[in-house]
C-alpha cells in the first residue's frame, strides 16, 4: 500500500475560536483529496521537557511535525498587519530552504502593495519615505517565489472571511495534482 503524502497545515488558525473544529475540516478536506493533513494546535499543551518553557515545547511540536511532512499548504492571509503571519513565514522558509514543495493560499484579493498603503494611511510609518513594493502580488515577492505555481487567492477579487475554507480547499486540490504529477485544477 502507497503512503499518503502528508501536508502540515501552517498558519495562525490556531488562534482562532473553536480552533480544534476548525482544524478538523481542513484535516478532512485534505483528506478527501488523499493528502494527510498534519495541523498544529497549541492545546491541548505539549508535555514540557524539565526546564523547558511552554513556548518551547509548542515550537519543538511543531518542528516534529514539519519533520514529518512532504510538504506544506500555507494560510497567508494577512494577519494582524499587511502581510501574512510571521510565524507562518517562518514555517514556509523552513520548508523551501528543505527542498519540500510549498504550496500557499490567501483570502484576501487586495493586493500588497494595495494594504500596505491601507495600514501606512491608518497608522503613523515608522520609517517614512521608504518604498512599497508594488508587483501587483498578493503579498511579498519572496514568499510568493516560494509558492509552487505562485499564491491561490479568491478568483473574483473579493475578499473572503478569514475562516473561509474555499481558497484552502483549492489549494489542497492544487497540491494533490501536484503530487499525482497531474496540471493542477484552475
Amino acid at each position: 500500500m502507497t503512503r499518503r503524502p502528508v501536508a502540515y497545515l501552517a498558519g495562525p488558525d490556531l488562534f482562532l475560536p473553536g480552533a480544534a473544529a476548525h482544524a478538523a475540516r481542513r484535516i478532512a478536506i485534505a483528506a478527501r483529496h488523499g493528502i494527510e493533513a498534519l495541523a498544529p494546535l497549541d492545546a491541548p499543551a505539549p508535555e514540557c521537557r524539565p526546564g523547558e518553557a511552554l513556548w518551547q515545547a509548542i515550537f519543538r511540536q511543531d518542528v516534529a511535525m514539519m519533520e514529518a511532512s512532504d510538504i506544506v499548504i500555507a494560510h497567508l492571509t494577512p494577519f494582524r498587519g499587511a502581510s501574512a503571519d510571521a510565524g507562518t513565514l517562518v514555517e514556509l522558509g523552513w520548508f523551501l530552504g528543505r527542498r519540500r514543495p510549498c504550496f500557499g493560499y490567501s483570502n484576501a484579493a487586495t493586493p500588497f502593495a494595495a494594504r500596505s498603503r491601507m495600514q501606512v494611511a491608518a497608522q503613523p510609518d515608522p520609517l517614512p519615505g521608504t518604498a512599497i513594493e508594488d508587483f501587483g502580488l498578493g503579498d511579498n515577492l519572496m514568499m510568493i517565489g516560494a509558492l509552487e505555481g505562485g499564491l491561490l487567492t479568491p478568483p473574483d477579487g473579493q475578499d473572503l472571511p478569514f475562516d473561509s475554507l474555499a481558497t484552502f480547499e483549492r489549494c489542497v486540490a492544487r497540491a494533490a495534482a501536484f503530487l499525482a504529477g497531474r496540471s493542477p485544477p484552475g
